[in-house]
Order: C-alpha cells, then sequence, then structure tokens
C-alpha cells in the first residue's frame, strides 16, 4: 500500500479526562493518549491508529507531529507507549533534546 503525505493534516491537542492527540484521516481519528506529571513532564502512554488506516504510514506521521510540537513547547517527554519508543529508536535525533531525565532510547 502507497504511503500518503500526512504534513498538511493538523494536530489538535484535545485536554480533558482523556488528554491525547488526534489527526482526522479521511474521517478516521488516529491518537497519542499523554498525561502531564507535576513537574511539566509528558507521558505518552498509547497509540492507536484505526485498521482502515494501518500499514500506510499514518502512526509514524501522527508520533511525529506529537514530538515535533512537544520539542516546540520546550516539553520534555517520557515515552512510555511502545509505539513512541519504537519511533524515537528508529529516529534517535528527534529524541535530542526532548527526553525527561532517565529516558533513553537504546
Amino acid at each position: 500500500m502507497e504511503k500518503r503525505d500526512y504534513s498538511q493534516i493538523p494536530l489538535v491537542d484535545k485536554k480533558g479526562e482523556k488528554a491525547r492527540f488526534e489527526i482526522d484521516v479521511d474521517g478516521h481519528i488516529a491518537f497519542v493518549e499523554y498525561m502531564v506529571s507535576k513537574q511539566d513532564i509528558v507521558y505518552l502512554t498509547h497509540t492507536e491508529v484505526p485498521s482502515e488506516l494501518g500499514g500506510q504510514g499514518v502512526g509514524s506521521a501522527l508520533v511525529g507531529k506529537v514530538l515535533d510540537f512537544l520539542k516546540k513547547e520546550k516539553k520534555q517527554i517520557a515515552p512510555l507507549c511502545p509505539f513512541v519508543a519504537a519511533y524515537l529508536k528508529r529516529h534517535p535525533e528527534v529524541g535530542e533534546g526532548i527526553l525527561a531525565p532517565g529516558y533513553n532510547i537504546k
């Protein structure tokens, strides 16, 4: 399946009981859930991509957008979600300066 360019799809930050970052792709919502600690560390806890979008690069595009946004906001992250951790392992340059103390990706 051919991968599309998702760069123009806006990232939405939904704050509330279940805080998450979302992108809407063809009416399907892909998201990364998060929590923010008292120390202002953003814990990325879960990534979900609808099965209709599987294998199209949506998850990677979403995580890339989330990490870019958090880096611009000068936030530190704790990548608890295995998908986010795997993304950072594949793209270690993205994690530079954004990982919270005690977290590393090897």
